[in-house]
């Protein structure tokens, strides 16, 4: 509880000096480009709070050296081995000239160090066939370690569209992994979730509902990064627990980004890189919540916005739920898996055909 309140507070504080002190850094940190097609905020807002979010954890996670070397040891790593997927983040947020291969490569080169030093390795997918070549190809298992990491990153990056959206699923799937973690008694892992939960947390007070600052690029990769590899360890660590629970843990991030591809490539035929605003965060603003508060003034787009982020908030929940209930059985989470993505493509083409289900629908306006 130390080391959550600690990130809390901490990144509480350094978040709240970034916003006071914003004319100091806004020319390089702010969110200017305001018609960009992704974009749904009316004026600009600093895209730097994934900085409070690292100036928190730092303390929290070496905290623990005070009382228990082998813990802030991983702590202090794992910090260490995060710093290129963050900084690379990062540097698109100040530069806007980062691109999206740059930053995968950074967050590989993330995931690669910690298998290294903290041994995060996937050991196999308990998929028929790919186990097997795992196995034989200790390459292989590199390679799809830092394939999936990067890629759940990145994922934390896409769905990172409207205030408290990407945070705050972070927190959710955080919880899960916190207490899977708990009932193996993995205090490091633990430990580790809890710091990052508290340092979001503390982010949000000020980026949700307002949005007096953005997570960033920075930010987004960073959590990402700390989902994916406590939920590596967690498997590495403990073969009990199912290589599915993580995928079902994430399912919401890592299905819309394979969506997102599959909606470029096939019905768009477009490059899978490039830009729109057919989410399905967007697409919940456009078809449900945009009507709910119809003027458009300032103060009404920032609760239009604000209100898009629970309905996810909720969907995430609903896969996070059953992995924490059965993470140790993989069937069980096989069909949990496709149970989601079935649910998330009859909700998506619902939305699309202007058909939003009445339990989603807002009333609203002042």
């Amino acid at each position: 509880m130390s080391v959550f309140l600690l990130s809390f507070l901490s990144a509480l504080v350094i978040t709240m000096l970034l916003i006071r002190y914003q004319r100091l850094h806004s020319w390089s940190s702010a969110d200017s480009d305001l018609l960009a097609v992704q974009k749904f905020h009316h004026a600009p807002v600093p895209r730097i709070g994934g900085l409070g979010i690292l100036l928190a954890v730092i303390p929290a996670m070496l905290w623990p050296l005070f009382e228990n070397v082998s813990v802030g040891g991983f702590g202090f790593m794992l910090v260490l081995v995060a710093l290129p997927a963050f900084g690379f983040g990062f540097m698109e947020d100040v530069t806007k000239r980062v691109g999206v291969s740059v930053r995968l490569l950074a967050t590989a080169l993330s995931a690669a160090l910690a298998g290294w030093l903290l041994g995060a390795w996937l050991p196999s997918l308990q998929i028929f066939g790919i186990d097997a070549l795992m196995a034989a190809y200790p390459w292989l298992a590199i390679a799809v370690t830092c394939f999936a990491v990067a890629g759940v990153a990145n994922a934390f990056n896409i769905i990172d569209g409207y205030n408290g959206l990407s945070g705050m699923v972070g927190v959710i799937i955080l919880g899960g992994v916190a207490y899977v973690a708990f009932q193996l008694h993995d205090f490091e892992i633990m430990i580790a979730a809890f710091a990052m939960m508290g340092a979001i947390l503390g982010f949000l007070v000020l980026n949700y509902p307002r949005g007096l600052i953005f997570l960033g690029d920075g930010g987004a990769y960073l959590i990402g990064f700390w989902v994916a590899e406590l939920s590596v360890m967690l498997t590495a660590r403990h073969p009990e627990v199912s290589k599915w629970f993580p995928l079902l843990l994430c399912c919401y991030p890592i299905f819309e980004t394979l969506f997102t591809i599959y909606r470029r490539i096939v019905i768009r035929k477009t490059n899978p890189g490039m830009p729109d605003a057919a989410h399905l965060h967007q697409m919940i603003y456009k078809r449900v919540v945009r009507w709910a508060v119809g003027s458009n003034e300032s103060v009404d787009m920032v609760i239009r916005n604000s209100l898009t982020a629970p309905y996810l908030w909720v969907l995430t929940a609903m896969a996070v739920i059953p992995a924490v209930l059965f993470w140790n059985d993989a069937w069980v989470l096989r069909g949990f898996a496709l149970l989601f993505a079935v649910s998330y493509v009859l909700l998506y083409r619902r939305l699309v055909q202007f058909k939003a289900p009445k339990w989603m629908r807002v009333s609203g306006g002042r």
